[in-house]
């Protein structure tokens, strides 16, 4: 499969190549929705995209017509859809915005995803540059960005949806089940099953901050491929939760990742340049655009992590940075009790670099505070998660134990990662 679709990209690179008169617009019509006439299926191969001097090459459009959501979209041509979330408490309906834009040239079909938990605005705003610079008439295959998907929560400046559920935690979702069973439903097959390729965004959650990271299944060959494509960015080992997008989309044969940016609550613009770069290196590295963005460290970074947490509760204050170097045995925070006026020291076990980290805080017995990377050769990594490592763990733990939803959700899951 690897083969043939490197050979798919090698032949769009040489001969099909983009339109100098194409220009935006928007044509919209009835009609299944399918990957479109491409034939583009499975993980692209990350191959150079060409020579950028012929970039405005006339020459033929070879793709036909992308069709999402009830629309079809015409090659060199930006739409703006929509996708209906559901039902509102006072019966309207909730749509969210769906940017599809169709190149000129064969190549895959990426989708960007943020806002599933609606207090993560980084990823929101990353989504909506990269969607908004993207040239239709330069570009091969196709970009899907929903820089909302959880609308309910984004309104309220929430992680959740209004009955507290996590959403993160129900794909691919039921038309029958809970409110959060049925959105994702809904979004997997009315989105996410066009497309080829899932980059989902967010932050950390519940006031941590995350260096930029890709956390991916390396134990799968597709999607350790589309992980090199993220230029100098941290890759991270992690299984992964059931119920997570990423997870029910590599289930379905989609390479997925979760693209960790900054922490929730506010936009970080110096953590949204560095998204924002990356997003435009991997699209580069897919064969969908002919300039790559300049790095000092063109290669991704992988880490071996271990979490740093509070055995007392107590008042947080922290002695270090993002990103910073520490060493074993290194006080990297403290945490007070004051009311029996005791300090408790956070050391670091590892010589690494704090890839993520809580802010300063109330937290309790047990609370992630500090992220260690140590990093590590690609190999390495990759040997570990093929030996059933499950790599980064979620900060809280995975999902709801008392949801009866989300229970019956795990074991269906839990069935389709035990087949393979």
């Amino acid at each position: 499969m690897l083969d043939r679709l490197r050979m798919l990209l090698l032949l769009s690179a040489a001969f099909c190549l983009p339109l100098a008169q194409a220009q935006d617009g928007t044509d919209a019509g009835n009609g299944d929705a399918t990957h479109g006439e491409t034939g583009f299926v499975g993980p692209p191969a990350l191959v150079p995209a060409g020579d950028p001097a012929s970039a405005h090459f006339i020459g033929p459009v070879l793709v036909g017509p992308f069709e999402i959501l009830g629309a079809s979209v015409l090659p060199g041509k930006r739409a703006r859809l929509e996708w209906n979330a559901g039902m509102s408490f006072s019966g309207g309906e909730v749509v969210s915005p769906v940017v599809v834009v169709h190149g000129v040239r064969p190549g895959p079909v990426l989708c960007l995803t943020a806002g599933v938990h609606g207090d993560e605005l980084n990823g929101v705003e990353i989504a909506r540059r990269v969607v908004n610079e993207v040239e239709p008439g330069d570009l091969g295959g196709t970009l899907v960005a929903v820089p909302i998907v959880n609308l309910f929560g984004f309104s309220r400046n929430s992680r959740y949806l209004p009955d507290r559920r996590d959403l993160n935690r129900f794909f691919p979702g039921s038309r029958y089940g809970s409110i959060a069973s049925r959105i994702a439903h809904s979004f997997f097959t009315e989105v996410m099953s066009h497309c080829d390729a899932l980059v989902d965004l967010h932050t950390g959650s519940f006031d941590r901050r995350n260096l930029p990271q890709v956390r991916a299944d390396l134990s799968r060959e597709d999607v350790r491929e589309f992980t090199r494509g993220f230029g100098a960015t941290t890759v991270l080992h992690s299984r992964g939760s059931r119920g997570m997008l990423r997870t029910a989309a590599s289930l379905a044969g989609i390479p997925a990742v979760t693209f960790e940016v900054g922490g929730p609550g506010e936009l970080e613009p110096e953590e949204i340049e560095h998204g924002e770069q990356a997003i435009h290196t991997l699209m580069h590295k897919l064969g969908m655009t002919r300039h790559l963005p300049a790095w000092d460290e063109p290669q991704p970074i992988f880490y071996e992590s271990t979490w740093v947490r509070a055995d007392a509760g107590g008042l947080l204050l922290g002695h270090v940075e993002l990103g910073e170097a520490v060493e074993p045995g290194q006080v990297m925070g403290v945490v007070i009790d004051p009311i029996n006026n005791i300090e408790r020291e956070l050391v670091s076990p590892v010589r690494g670099h704090v890839i993520g980290m809580a802010r300063n805080q109330v937290v309790l017995p047990g609370f992630a505070v500090f992220h260690v990377g140590e990093e590590a050769s690609e190999q390495e990594v990759v040997r570990q998660a093929e030996r059933g490592n499950p790599g980064v763990v979620d900060e809280d733990g995975p999902r709801y134990d008392d949801d009866p939803d989300a229970r019956a959700l795990d074991d269906e899951l839990e069935d389709e990662l035990d087949d393979g």
